[in-house]
């Protein structure tokens, strides 16, 4: 509450003469920026737009560019039209069809192009919706394979308590919390040997009675790998014939399924396999939105439960919704959709092949300027990765990151998943955006380094790092 000396006329007079002669007074001159920043409480006066706005705006400095983040696989360029759009739309509710009814129906534009891009059977007929990210629409997913599963058990009097789903232990994070958040056993396939991603056979070979699914990843985050979907939907159908078991299979395809269709258009990996039941991609990365949407769609609307399914008002009928995230803005569908018509699938391809070319040049480079051993070189995904070739180095990958930090860069160096632990490697997401003048650049810092190395030789690498969860 305001103190008697603040209700006073006189001196609320001599505040508001303050606050103006605050504004007038040079950026770095003004009272709030000449003490403490605010961090634990909220001030009890407020400061000036442009104040606020430049004190914001340099510490966010600190962060670096977002274009040097070469560990994302989220879209960190868009056009300034798109830019405009999204600015018109961010005070708009997504989850409000009924009050924003086209952005409603752009929403379900763009379900439908990617049911037709993933030849669904009936694309215009089949259902999907947009989500804060491919996690949500994992989770959606993995939700529609464990209502299906539970429903058939219950036909055939079976118990519906012990629900397993069979992933390989090289999938994103998300699924590991699908399992965690829904009670459901996560069966992973460890990486044997060489491997990099999930063999099927073993992969079908984990399936039993009460397996919901089989995830199969469309573009690893670890090394860009494509899995082999036709592989695994083969080994399903030999499972079948032997036991009966019909497992359906769910595509991750988190980046591939904004990538296979443009690059890659005679690989099967989609709804052209009857097995493959569901299908998430995020938008946000090869989609070439800002961060903030994910997709999935259905083959078809019988591979849906109908009680995952909400119906709301809109124009003046019902339209089927389902989300676990509720508000968020309008502005990434409007986006998304702006890019499908803008570039269209010339554009989308010409994008991705940029990025491609400037991967498959960049991990030719890299094989040759020091002591690397390359693991992808971005046929699948624009995305290449290599590992030490010599372990006797007096340095690691781990020091090469902190390194290259110097100048900007942030290339991730980690260890592979369950039974790989002891490979170490780095990576690179192509993205668009990243050209090859850029990739040039990169190199050039790479080979400064390892000239610093080796002037070095009393330098210990460094054996373990800070991980990176993209």
């Amino acid at each position: 509450m305001p103190t008697q000396m603040e209700k006073d006329p006189a001196n609320q007079y001599f505040a508001r003469k303050q606050e103006r002669a605050d504004i007038l007074r040079p950026m770095y001159a003004r009272k709030s920026l000449l003490g403490p920043t605010p961090r634990h409480a909220i001030p009890e006066e407020g400061m000036a737009p442009s104040t606020a706005y430049n004190l914001i705006h340099d510490e966010l400095i600190l962060d670096g560019s977002s274009r040097f983040n070469l560990a994302t696989f989220c879209g960190t360029w868009m056009e300034p039209e798109a830019h405009q759009l999204m600015s018109e739309t961010f005070d708009k509710n997504m989850i409000d069809k009924d009050e924003y009814p086209q952005t409603a129906e752009l929403e379900m534009r763009c379900v439908h192009m990617l049911a037709e891009l993933w030849h669904s059977p009936e694309p215009d007929r089949t259902i999907g919706t947009s989500t804060i990210g491919s996690s949500e629409a994992c989770m959606l997913g993995g939700l529609a394979l464990k209502w299906r599963w539970r429903e058939k058990m219950r036909k055939l009097g079976k118990a519906t308590d012990k629900p397993n789903l069979v992933t390989g232990s090289n999938t994103q994070v998300c699924w590991h919390k699908f399992a965690r958040y829904w009670d459901v056993d996560a069966r992973e396939v460890p990486l044997e040997g060489d491997e990099v991603i999930t063999d099927p056979e073993r992969a079908a070979a984990a399936c039993d009675e009460n397996t919901i699914g089989v995830v199969s990843v469309l573009g690893s985050t670890f090394t860009g790998h494509y899995e082999n979907v036709v592989a695994l939907s083969a080994a399903l159908d030999r499972l079948q014939e032997k036991t009966g078991l019909d497992i359906p299979i769910h595509v991750d395809g988190a980046s591939g399924g904004f990538v296979a269709p443009f690059l890659q258009p005679d690989l099967l990996w989609d709804f052209r396999l009857p097995r493959v039941k569901s299908i998430n991609t995020s938008g946000h990365k090869y989609g070439l939105v800002y961060p903030g949407v994910g997709w999935i769609v259905w083959r078809e609307l019988s591979d849906l439960d109908p009680d995952l399914i909400f119906n709301v008002d809109y124009l003046g009928g019902a339209m089927p919704t389902l989300a676990i995230n509720f508000s968020r803005p309008a502005s990434q569908i409007v986006a998304q959709y702006y890019n499908l018509i803008r570039l269209g699938r010339a554009g989308y391809r010409a994008i991705h092949q940029a990025c491609q070319e400037v991967a498959v040049e960049l991990a030719a480079q890299i094989a040759e300027v020091g002591p690397f051993k390359m693991l992808s070189t971005g046929h699948d995904l624009p995305v290449i990765a290599w590992t030490l070739n010599d372990p006797s180095l007096n340095w690691s990958l781990y020091d090469l990151s902190d390194r290259l930090r110097d100048r900007g860069w942030q290339v991730p160096t980690y260890r592979m998943p369950a039974n790989r632990q002891d490979l170490i490697l780095q990576r690179i997401v192509v993205r668009n955006g990243f050209t090859h003048d850029l990739a040039g650049m990169l190199l050039k810092d790479i080979r400064r380094h390892l000239d610093w190395f080796a002037t070095q030789p009393g330098f210990n690498p460094t054996l373990d790092g800070a991980g990176y969860h993209h």
